[in-house]
């Protein structure tokens, strides 16, 4: 058997399974709908190996991405306001989605305006730092924004 191994040729079933176990690796089905069907001859574990090691890979350089809320009531004061405005300008320039949320309890739910107000408010003070990705909208009793960040920082 003088020829090149790796060279694509095609041959019986029973020749090829011969060829792998003379070089003890294994015959891998490539393209069972092809005609003639593809195979390999390779080290099945090997290759299983390599799958898992890329599939690691792809899931390390994935972003995620981290959603931090935000509460406020309808009549939440200045110095409440400005305490949450801070910790959402942290959570922006470190690169993470802020949910901003009014919360309506009880009869409070008739100033939907004010909460209205309050988030675009909000959005407002945070404008050169994140961008609104959803306006106010009203779910039952909450009332929910959404912000992203503008520039991430990348962390090292």
């Amino acid at each position: 058997m003088g020829e090149n191994i790796d060279e694509p040729r095609v041959v019986p079933l029973t020749e090829a399974i011969q060829i792998a176990d003379q070089m003890e690796l294994d015959l891998v089905e490539i393209s069972p709908n092809a005609d003639p069907p593809v195979c390999k001859i390779t080290d099945y574990q090997k290759f299983l190996y390599q799958q898992k090691k890329k599939q690691k890979e792809i899931k390390a350089k994935t972003v995620k991405v981290v959603i931090k809320e935000i509460r406020f009531g309808p009549n939440t004061d200045e110095h409440d306001f400005n305490f949450k405005l801070n910790h959402a300008k942290k959570f922006l320039s470190d690169g993470a989605k802020i949910k901003a949320f009014v919360f309506f309890k009880g009869r409070t739910i008739l100033f939907k305006e004010k909460g209205e107000i309050l988030l675009l408010r909000f959005a407002q003070e945070l404008e050169e730092f994140g961008k609104v990705e959803q306006l106010p909208r009203l779910e039952g009793k909450r009332m929910t924004m959404f912000i992203t960040p503008k520039a991430v920082k990348k962390k090292k």
